[in-house]
């Protein structure tokens, strides 16, 4: 079994889906897990939950896209808890349209958070993960980040440009004992794709071989394994939780 007692972890976005799942992965391995939203309406209840398997927890309320906030949220954490041994960039929105329709507004919206947001928040850390010569960083990327995708020009875009920089920053600390990698989930089953009738579902699932969606709980265990003492000696990477699409 995986033991991560002792370190603290941040997650963003982890009021809900993967970043929730997440924080509970790493939760019951024994790190402490802070999590910033933007607005979380559940944030007392994931705490309380969190807390019940005997680790610490902390919310932030904070926007990912602002640097000035996740630098304050960083050294919060870092008082309260001494450090910050592992970063979850999960944060991110979608804002679809066909390109000749989408707005500036929509690509600017989802740049700032999906890919701008994970500078802002590997900035706030870097400094002290070098100083202490241990860091791990997952960075949440997506299938359509290779494949391409219609209506997501915005999205994919981000999500691409989030394998340089993971890919990237990893050549750069990674002599320090940081590691930085990349995971791209696939069709994953959530509130999204709970909406989807059944028609567009059987479309979907044409295009994995696996014939069937992945769960939360998927790519949580991904995590888990790259921030876990058995993936020491691997960085620069992505992992694909697809169910064979790619």
């Amino acid at each position: 079994m995986i033991k991560l007692k002792g370190q603290t972890a941040l997650i963003t976005g982890g009021s809900r889906g993967i970043g929730r799942e997440v924080m509970e992965k790493l939760a019951i391995a024994g790190a402490n897990v802070c999590f910033i939203d933007l607005i979380s309406d559940v944030a007392g209840q994931v705490e309380a939950e969190m807390k019940e398997h005997g680790v610490e927890c902390a919310f932030f309320e904070g926007n990912v896209a602002d640097l000035d906030q996740c630098t304050k949220i960083a050294d919060a954490i870092q008082e309260r808890f001494s450090k910050i041994d592992i970063l979850v960039n999960n944060a991110g929105i979608t804002r679809d349209s066909l390109f000749m329709r989408m707005s500036r507004d929509n690509w600017d919206d989802v740049i700032n958070i999906n890919l701008s947001g994970i500078f802002n928040m590997c900035k706030a850390v870097i400094r002290p993960m070098v100083k202490s010569k241990y860091g791990r960083i997952i960075n949440l990327s997506s299938i359509v980040g290779f494949t391409g995708n219609a209506g997501q020009v915005n999205y994919s875009s981000a999500k691409a440009g989030l394998i340089g920089f993971t890919k990237s920053l990893a050549k750069e600390v990674a002599s320090r004992n940081v590691t930085c990698n990349a995971i791209a989930p696939g069709f994953i089953k959530s509130d999204m794709t709970d909406k989807l009738d059944e028609s567009q579902k059987k479309a979907m699932l044409a295009n994995v071989p696996m014939k069937r969606m992945g769960t939360l709980e998927d790519i949580a265990n991904g995590v888990l394994f790259l921030v876990s003492p058995m993936a020491d000696y691997i960085t620069g990477t992505t992992l694909h939780i697809n169910g064979g699409m790619f």
